[in-house]
């Protein structure tokens, strides 16, 4: 299960208004890269969702992960920070060995990997 907190929807309700998109069809979306400097990196767009993502959905906001990304972002929780270190997304993964200091890139459990 992948969860949204309550920043991290209201950032999403915003963001989703100012693209001036629909809030019952866009969304945030997730998704798992090859590359960064970790092995793995996060990818998200604000927009619709592809055939096979998994829906969550937190206080109005919409949440779309890719199908082939489940396997790494099971059980993250996506939250929404506004810091000194600056504003954004951040994924807290337990599926994640370890990560880069920027936070976008991970590498990944044996578990996840699937070893």
């Amino acid at each position: 299960m992948i969860s949204l907190t309550s920043n991290a929807a209201a950032q999403l309700h915003i963001l989703v208004q100012e693209k001036g998109l629909d809030a019952s069809a866009a969304g945030l979306r997730l998704a798992v890269e090859k590359g960064g400097c970790a092995g793995l990196q996060y990818a998200m767009t604000i927009g619709a969702p592809v055939e096979g993502d998994l829906e969550v959905e937190h206080e109005g906001a919409r949440l779309f992960v890719d199908r082939d990304s489940l396997e790494y972002l099971d059980q993250c929780v996506i939250d929404y920070e506004d810091g000194l270190s600056g504003a954004g997304f951040r994924i807290r993964n337990p599926r994640a060995a370890r990560s880069c200091g920027c936070g976008t890139s991970f590498e990944p459990t044996p578990e996840a990997a699937g070893s």
